[in-house]
């Protein structure tokens, strides 16, 4: 198995084989807790435009979204785990756009198989890819529009190292010390409307979810489903 780690828009350009998008802060670790909390599936979109469209097509639907992590006017939530994690959404489909993550899911066009990952559900993504028994995985970092970010380049470092059965044994020191990264926004008194702590630690805590997210291309959007573990 040949495995690669890769930056940003670019990367997910160059990806090929069995693709995982990572966005740690915080696309995907908020899908994992909107699936856990019993979403039946997810659409990414990557335009805002085509978002609420189809919301107002099935206006049943959740409408989540953020550009440049601030939630976009008349949506139903931003893209804060924390704000959600005590909500039911049970059968329920949730769109989602955002800055970072669905873009990446759109610019992977060389995938075989999409997934999409956090800390959150990384043990469990590993377990779906050993499965497909792949000969390329490519882990796509998505970081902060242009620039390459720290949470993400370690998911995809402990992915790796999940798939090649070896430890990462810092990876708890790691995780804490995003704080002085790209997670110093979650601590700012200023910003606390857009980028609450709770996310922070939420966003930080591995392996929470027994699943993977499947992300199946369909046109211009793509449905997201769980794969259980143990299914």
């Amino acid at each position: 198995m040949e495995i690669r780690i890769l930056q940003l828009e670019a990367g997910a350009k160059e990806a090929e084989g069995v693709t995982v998008i990572i966005d740690v802060f915080r696309a995907f670790s908020l899908e994992s807790v909107l699936f856990r909390n019993g979403a039946e599936k997810i659409i990414c979109v990557e335009k805002e435009e085509l978002a609420r469209k189809l919301h107002q097509d099935d206006p049943d639907t959740v409408l989540i979204g953020e550009r440049n992590g601030r939630i976009l006017p008349g949506f139903d939530y931003g893209n804060s785990p924390d704000a959600i994690k005590d909500i039911d959404f049970s059968g329920k489909t949730v769109i989602h756009t955002t800055t970072n993550g669905t873009r990446g899911l759109a610019e992977a066009k060389g995938a075989s198989a999409l997934l999409c990952a956090s800390l959150r559900n990384a043990e469990a993504t590993a377990d779906y890819i050993r499965g497909l028994v792949p000969d390329v995985v490519s882990l796509v970092c998505m970081g902060w529009i242009d620039r390459e970010t720290e949470e993400d380049t370690l998911c995809a470092e402990y992915l790796k190292s999940l798939l090649e059965n070896r430890p990462l044994a810092d990876l708890p020191e790691r995780c804490i010390d995003l704080k002085n990264a790209e997670g110093k926004k979650f601590f700012d008194p200023n910003r606390q409307d857009v980028f609450p702590e709770g996310d922070f630690w939420m966003c930080i805590q591995p392996d929470q979810e027994d699943f993977a997210i499947v992300s199946q291309r369909a046109g211009d959007l793509f449905v997201n489903t769980r794969s259980d573990r143990h299914a």
